[in-house]
């Protein structure tokens, strides 16, 4: 018996590819530019001000450019904490 999150063809299955995707990159993501801020500590503040830049890619009633921006807000907050 195959179980829906790990038949390919359901979308319970896809969203879920998704976010273990999304879970992987952050994590790596997040390792990789703590890393860099330790040798760099401007770093941060760069990334900081380019966070008006960013946007969300939807073109429908789902996009919510702020949204995507808090996302790196928190991410950015929680790699000062780990300082």
């Amino acid at each position: 018996m195959t179980h829906p999150a790990t038949d390919p063809s359901t979308a319970e299955s896809r969203i879920a590819d998704a976010r273990h995707r999304e879970l992987a990159t952050e994590h790596l993501l997040f390792g990789t530019i703590r890393f860099l801020a330790q040798e760099h500590p401007k770093l941060l503040e760069s990334l900081e001000a380019s966070i008006d830049h960013l946007w969300d890619k939807a073109d429908d009633d789902t996009r919510d450019d702020e949204a995507v921006r808090e996302v790196a807000r928190r991410f950015l907050k929680s790699l000062r904490a780990e300082r």
